[in-house]
């Protein structure tokens, strides 16, 4: 089931009733009293520094695997909450995740990048553009991406994917569209996180990611071949000549809607919410049952505006 995001923008009391979220508005608004079932919620978004929410609500969210997600002064997702307890055999699940070898780490990691390449390239294709060199990357790849074939084909990628903005650099602190893809990219570690925990994994404890500071090290992992979905989401956006220099609400809500964006899986589509639980629940059988190949997405062929 693909669970609903609510995102919040505007002064808001957030609370418990009935085992539904309760909103209720300021009353110079006018707006009525609305309610939305836990049960129903994947997220919920908390952007405006006016939003007030009950820890019994906070209880009842975590309880049922509810991510909340705060937004920093410019309005960009900053942190992230989550339950501690996502699964009735997370302490075993935590002790395989430990105790996962190097020689399956490399080759997770080889099937994670050989796939992000892969939609890459199936995103260039269907935006009429150059696709082949990173057909020769990807055949190339090896063990552990030793080679650094991830970085080789992002160089070409990058350079290549945005024709109508000149000299384009991929950077946090750069020029837009990077505004969008940092705000989509956001959005999906939030899904790719909660997913995680939901599993009975540790997000902290990655296949390739290691940075000591990072929380998220698998979810940065697995999210990895989902990336070309949210640059798929924002070539539609920039298509349309909507301004890009802002996050603007249409620009939020397109960004939010890649959770029930079409992905391929073993040839069937389903929403990329969806098929994020399937990778993750896929990764837990690697070590639990010994498999040797998660299920990993394929951006379906798409024509462009």
């Amino acid at each position: 089931m693909v669970k609903r995001i609510l995102y919040f923008e505007n002064p808001v009391f957030l609370s418990l009733k009935y085992r539904s979220l309760q909103i209720r508005f300021p009353e110079e608004t006018g707006l009525e009293l609305r309610e939305a079932p836990i049960e129903d919620l994947g997220f919920i978004v908390l952007d405006n520094p006016r939003i007030t929410i009950t820890q019994a609500l906070i209880a009842a969210l975590m309880e049922n695997k509810v991510g909340v997600v705060t937004c920093d002064s410019v309005r960009m997702p900053t942190g992230l909450m989550l339950p501690f307890n996502g699964h009735t055999l997370q302490s075993k699940v935590f002790r395989l995740q430990a105790e996962i070898s190097l020689p399956l780490k490399k080759q997770l990691w080889k099937q994670i990048v050989c796939a992000k390449i892969q939609n890459q390239k199936k995103i260039l294709e269907c935006e009429g553009l150059d696709f082949a060199p990173l057909d020769k990357i990807a055949n190339s790849i090896k063990s552990g991406d030793s080679e650094n074939c991830e970085g080789q084909a992002a160089a070409y990628y990058w350079k290549t994917l945005f024709p109508s903005i000149p000299n384009f650099v991929r950077s946090r602190e750069g020029e837009p569209p990077n505004n969008l893809l940092n705000y989509g990219y956001a959005v999906l570690r939030a899904i790719v996180a909660r997913a995680i925990v939901s599993s009975g994994l540790h997000p902290t404890l990655g296949i390739f990611h290691r940075n000591q500071y990072n929380a998220y090290c698998l979810a940065d992992d697995l999210m990895e071949p989902y990336r070309p979905f949210v640059d798929k989401a924002v070539l539609g956006i920039i298509a349309t000549n909507q301004d890009i220099s802002g996050l603007t609400k249409p620009i939020k809500g397109r960004l939010y809607g890649i959770s029930v964006d079409d992905v391929l899986m073993n040839g069937i589509r389903r929403p990329l919410m969806a098929a994020i639980s399937q990778t993750i629940a896929g990764f837990v059988q690697t070590l639990t049952n010994g498999n040797r190949k998660i299920p990993l997405p394929e951006v379906p062929v798409y024509a462009t505006l």
